[in-house]
């Protein structure tokens, strides 16, 4: 996800360049499995502006059973890179001030979208992710996972606190 600008820096207001993204993640840091589509980069008067639209596949922890599940994204990106040194000169270029780290074209003139994706894919995962809205979870006893089997555990905790209280449900007593 890494693409040299250095030629497109030097032309014109308004030129271009297409890629096609496929990339697949690896390692500790991974956010994804994979992500494809395509990338459009558009020279702007301060920097590129990066377009793309993405299909990204990532693997999910179900918030319920701890199941790992996929879970499909389709992000729409556009964002605007800054240079950090002049293509021509260099020289070190001034950085606008809304700029932030994963804004900037490297001093070699190579942008890395690695960053601003991971950005993307974490604000479109679901805050409880669920492998299905029918998922019954783990048992809060046993930790049994219910959609595989049911457990044999008791409905209610055996707590000592609750004992004369639930001997008056035994015994038929009520409070009316």
């Amino acid at each position: 996800m890494r693409y040299n600008l250095a030629q497109l820096l030097k032309e014109p207001i308004g030129s271009s360049r297409e890629y096609q993204l496929d990339e697949s993640f690896t390692g500790p840091e991974r956010f994804a499995e994979d992500a494809c589509g395509p990338v459009n980069f558009v020279r702007t008067h301060r920097g590129v502006l990066a377009r793309a639209t993405l299909q990204v596949h990532s693997t999910l922890v179900c918030s319920r059973c701890l199941g790992d599940y996929g879970h499909f994204s389709n992000l729409s990106i556009e964002e605007e890179f800054f240079p950090t040194v002049s293509v021509q000169t260099g020289q070190a270029q001034l950085v606008p001030v809304e700029a932030d780290d994963n804004s900037l074209i490297d001093r070699n003139h190579v942008l890395d979208l690695a960053d601003v994706i991971r950005e993307y894919v974490v604000t479109d995962m679901p805050m409880k992710p669920l492998c299905s809205r029918e998922c019954m979870g783990l048992c809060q006893w046993c930790g049994a996972d219910l959609n595989l089997k049911g457990c044999d555990c008791h409905d209610s905790p055996e707590d000592g606190r609750w004992w004369a209280l639930s001997g008056l449900m035994k015994h038929g007593c009520s409070t009316k």
